[in-house]
């Protein structure tokens, strides 16, 4: 069982950065894919971003503006966020899963945080 804590969320203003980490406090080495979803109130979770070998993907609504990358000695996955916009204000959830290659449905992932919240106000 692979244990992932997120930290890093908060209140910001538009424009403003944030910096989301996720940590496996158990250790998490080798082939692994990792990804950030999110879930706005009232809306169904939703890919952002996810890692895998050093590759990168992004959902369209972050990309230039979201960059994800990946500790392998630290066991950390981090979201930088820069040029926030207040429809970003969700609670974000990092996953990971034996990789291979770059997952974007949340279906495909099996270990999951708890989630932190992020709210960019306007």
């Amino acid at each position: 069982q692979i244990q992932l804590v997120e930290s890093g969320g908060g209140l910001v203003q538009a424009g403003a950065s944030l910096r989301l980490s996720c940590g496996a406090p158990g250790g998490l080495y080798g082939a692994y894919t990792m990804g950030w979803f999110r879930q706005a109130p009232g809306k169904e979770r939703e890919f952002v971003a996810a890692w895998s070998g050093g590759s990168t993907y992004y959902a369209d609504s972050v990309k230039g503006r979201f960059t994800i990358s990946r500790d392998n000695m630290k066991s950390i996955m981090d979201l930088q966020m820069n040029s926030l916009k207040p429809e970003d204000t969700a609670v974000y959830y990092c996953a990971a899963r034996m990789g291979g290659r770059l997952y974007l449905n949340e279906y495909e992932y099996d270990w999951w945080g708890q989630g932190t919240q992020v709210t960019v106000s306007s």
